[in-house]
């Protein structure tokens, strides 16, 4: 039976526009509930995106498509966003929402935008892929850190020519 939950919400995921490869030691789900869980260095791939995680709860509809991921527990992540900015980090608790291709990290986030050369360090961070928009917040201890890579005086000189 949790073979056949599997197979199910891999097929149906499949049918999107890219396959989704989940990865882990263990698995358990709840097909009433739509409720399928991965345990023990969790892996999910889909196109160039990637999560892992000690723990991922993934939750389906009705049709057993994904709604919602909960990534826990030393969770890093790779994310191609929509306009093409790759996204490298990692964080305590990750959701993830696949129809509004939307990301919160929470707990110790960093967050890197490579190809931009920029961090966001902070308590809670929001990622909005489609229109590439991030939020974040710091703790009582910690304030948000956003780093931006300034080029060099070498390198000013360089673009005028």
């Amino acid at each position: 039976m949790k073979h056949l939950i599997l197979f199910g919400l891999l097929l149906t995921t499949s049918l999107l526009a890219q396959d989704l490869q989940v990865k882990s030691k263990t698995f358990h789900a709840d097909e009433k509930l739509g409720i399928s869980v991965f345990e023990g260095d969790v892996n999910i791939i889909k196109a160039s995106d990637e999560l892992n995680a000690s723990k991922v709860t993934i939750y389906t509809d009705d049709k057993n498509q994904p709604t919602k991921f909960i990534a826990e527990g030393k969770a890093s992540f790779t994310i191609l966003s929509e306009e093409g900015s790759l996204y490298k980090g990692k964080a305590h608790k990750v959701i993830y929402f696949p129809n509004k291709k939307e990301y919160h990290f929470f707990k110790n986030v960093h967050l890197k935008q490579i190809n931009e050369k920029k961090e966001i360090i902070g308590d809670e961070v929001i990622l909005k892929t489609i229109d590439g928009k991030a939020y974040a917040k710091g703790d009582k201890e910690k304030p948000v850190i956003m780093i931006f890579k300034m080029p060099k005086k070498d390198d000013k000189k360089n673009d005028k020519k």
